[in-house]
């Protein structure tokens, strides 16, 4: 008896203890996994050495952040014949402003609007021209109101209710009003992540679970699957809190995919126990069922491990940690497996024999005919093969990154309407700086500095091209409402600084720290714009700044967001090569065979150029979701693969020949291979309901990519096992057993 019998006799022998011990280590696990949280703050897409999150980060802490809550709409009878605000339009001003003064979370002494700012008699044409694009719209119909938020640190009201009363406000308001801000689109972001996680991993296992009872017709082998993802997920997320880790915006995933990937394992225990449970009592089906599959599962469990690994050597911090989570998951995936299958499957005096689906017997015959087709027609299937790479890698070279916010969301969600509204009627809602070092006490030759280079960017901000600047806000500009002379008599500096604090009290500090000595440019571009030509109009902006400070540097929401995809880019064709290195040499260790450990990869990098390439050709743009698709994909379509050699070379080690080991492998494991993609097919579906695109893109992507890893399991690796593994001097016996067929 080898070490493999002996686990396995023990396993089933201890089966009690282990379900004791694992049912006893859930239930202590359960209230830890509780406190898991999720990270909602925008600093948790990098990692901390990222120079483009210390830039921001720099930023915040010098000039408190752009935590801005803007509530606009559209008021027709705004001004008179005279230019002054009507009376109705300053009294709904008013009243919107004192609203949401009053909310918790709200600085209510930083709140402006044209009321505010227009309650001057003098100067008010100037003074309109001055808030254009912040307060009031060109169209002069589109008025806002702008207030800043507390610190995270200072209040205690949570900013989800600020949100959602700040909303009901907007809806009541006549007419209705739209809210938008930097930080109620990061809340809005993660808030649909976060209710996403627990309804797609939800309807997943419902779906999963109904599509096992309609393949077996039995509760318990529904049942079971259910207990190890659930068991699976409660030691993953405890053994996260127990590490100080937090969910992440990719992390929604979690729960769907550790599901998913039980099912897989489960379906190929399920029909190995069902055939063999024909000839032996249920504990001998059992341990010869494990007996067969325990060391398959080990390589797949390791290489389906080392493919969400590779997402390790991600500079996005929610990737990365997503790979730690599932690579997590996967080892005690296995581990929950032999605590609870064993004991679960021999539970009672009897064990429901799975039973087979009036479906079965036609695929069964259906994959034989397949089988023989391939080993007819080789050259049919190669060229029809090659033929479509060489058709789709040009593909790869079209495909474009999202950076457009607003297309992570579903169109009719209110962030993605409000930032139609200010896209349309605002200027933009991509909000930015340039900072640059500054004096402790300011001098007007740096001044005169400042003015030259906010000159130079309105230049920017007059092209007719889309990388152009809607809006550039500077100290210059409060200080240009302020004359410099005054009858004759020069006006200090001094004394215009203090007088535009008391006209406007939060203007100075939002752009100027004396005490950091950092001064900053306010930015707007538009949000919805390609990545190409968001990164050149940074790089732009950045180049005029150095001419004049040389140290000067963009940072801001809008450039994060445009850098991310793109990062994210970069590190998947390092983590893609990773993965792929990794796998080969698992495989190699599993099989002993370089050239089949090379070749087994084929089947899996064939769906993916044919994915990518045609989202290239039809101008499909890559976003965080569709990014992540190489590595996890074939983490997980490898998985069958691996099954399908393991069964082939048991049947060639028991004598059979080689078409003979191929069609028994694809009555088999084929079968099996076919049903649990069907069933993984059906559990990415649900990711199609998410309110996050990335995610939707995702599902549908990955769903693609395993039905062409299902096909190139079953028609490239008997081509690839036909050059690798069979005897020269072999006969064909296929086309004398398909005479002999039904």
């Amino acid at each position: 008896m080898d070490w493999q019998d002996r686990f396995i006799e023990f396993i089933i022998r201890r089966r009690w203890p282990l379900l004791a011990a694992s049912i006893l280590l859930t239930a202590i696990a359960w209230p830890i996994s509780l406190r898991l949280k999720f990270d909602q703050s925008i600093e948790s897409l990098y990692a901390p050495s990222n120079p483009l999150l210390q830039a921001f980060v720099r930023s915040k802490q010098t000039f408190g952040g752009d935590e801005f809550l803007i509530v606009a709409y559209r008021e027709p009878q705004l001004f008179d014949d005279e230019e002054q605000l009507t009376d109705a339009a300053r009294d709904r001003l008013n009243h919107l402003a004192e609203q949401i003064g009053a909310l918790p979370g709200v600085e209510t002494e930083t709140i402006q609007s044209l009321a505010s700012a227009m309650r001057s008699p003098y100067g008010r044409g100037r003074i309109r021209k001055f808030v254009e694009g912040i307060l009031v719209g060109e169209d002069g119909e589109t008025v806002a109101v702008v207030a800043r938020l507390s610190p995270l640190d200072e209040e205690h009201t949570p900013r989800a209710a600020t949100f959602r009363k700040v909303r009901e406000i907007a809806a009541a308001h006549d007419p209705p009003a739209v809210v938008l801000g930097e930080p109620v689109q990061v809340h809005d972001m993660f808030r649909y992540v976060e209710e996403d996680g627990f309804t797609l991993g939800l309807w997943s296992t419902l779906l999963l679970m109904a599509m096992i009872y309609l393949l077996f017709r039995s509760v318990r082998w529904m049942v079971l699957p259910l207990a190890v993802v659930e068991a699976t997920l409660v030691w993953t997320k405890a053994l996260l809190v127990l590490s100080g880790m937090q969910l992440s915006m990719v992390s929604s995933m979690l729960n769907s995919l550790v599901t998913i990937i039980t099912i897989a394992t489960v379906a190929h225990l399920i029909l190995r126990f069902r055939e063999l449970r024909q000839h032996h009592d249920r504990e001998r089906a059992l341990f010869a069922a494990l007996r067969q599959l325990l060391m398959p599962i080990f390589w797949v469990t390791i290489t389906t491990t080392a493919g969400f690994a590779a997402l390790l050597t991600c500079h996005i911090t929610p990737v990365a940690s997503f790979g730690i989570m599932m690579s997590l998951a996967t080892v005690l995936l296995m581990v929950a497996a032999i605590g609870i299958l064993p004991g679960g499957v021999l539970l009672g005096r009897t064990t429901p024999v799975p039973a087979a689906t009036a479906a079965e017997a036609p695929l069964e015959k259906s994959l034989v005919r397949l089988t023989e087709w391939v080993e007819h027609r080789p050259l049919i299937v190669w060229l029809a093969v090659a033929t479509l790479t060489l058709a789709c890698t040009p593909g790869l070279f079209q495909l474009h990154i999202e950076t457009d916010f607003s297309k992570n969301f579903r169109a009719r969600s209110p962030i993605v309407q409000a930032l139609n509204f200010f896209e349309s009627n605002l200027g933009g809602a991509g909000t930015w700086e340039v900072n640059f070092p500054a004096p402790a006490e300011l001098t007007q030759e740096f001044l005169d500095d400042v003015e030259s280079l906010a000159d130079d960017l309105r230049a920017v901000e007059q092209r007719t091209t889309a990388d152009r600047l809607t809006k550039v806000v500077a100290v210059t500009d409060g200080l240009s409402l302020i004359p410099r002379n005054v009858v004759f008599v020069k006006v200090p500096l001094s004394t215009r600084l203090s007088l535009l604090d008391r006209i406007q009290p939060d203007y100075l500090p939002s752009l100027y720290n004396g005490e950091a000595g950092r001064m900053r440019i306010v930015l707007r571009a538009m949000e919805r714009q390609p990545s190409e030509v968001k990164l050149k109009l940074i790089s732009d902006v950045e180049q005029l700044a150095r001419k004049r400070f040389p140290e000067a540097e963009a940072t801001g929401l809008y450039v994060l967001l445009a850098h991310l995809v793109e990062s994210l880019m970069d590190d998947q064709l390092v983590s893609s090569v990773l993965a792929c290195v990794a796998m080969i040499f698992l495989m190699f260790l599993a099989f002993r065979n370089a050239w089949l450990s090379v070749s087994l990869m084929a089947p899996n990098a064939f769906p993916l150029i044919v994915v990518l390439g045609v989202m290239g050709w039809l101008s499909m743009k890559i976003n965080v979701g569709s990014a992540m698709i190489a590595a996890v994909s074939m983490g997980l379509t490898v998985d069958s693969g691996i099954l399908y050699i393991a069964e082939y070379r048991n049947a060639r080690d028991r004598g059979l020949s080689f078409a003979d080991a191929l069609k028994e492998t694809h009555q088999g494991v084929g079968l099996a291979v076919l049903l649990s993609n069907v069933a993984l097919i059906v559990g990415f579906m649900v990711l199609t309901l998410s309110h996050f695109v990335p995610l939707i893109y995702f599902g549908v992507l990955v769903n693609v990519a395993m039905v062409g890893g299902l096909i190139g399991n079953l028609v490239l690796v008997p081509l690839l096992l036909r050059l690798i593994d069979r005897p020269a001097n072999e006969v064909p016996r296929v086309a004398v057993q398909s005479t002999q067929s039904p």
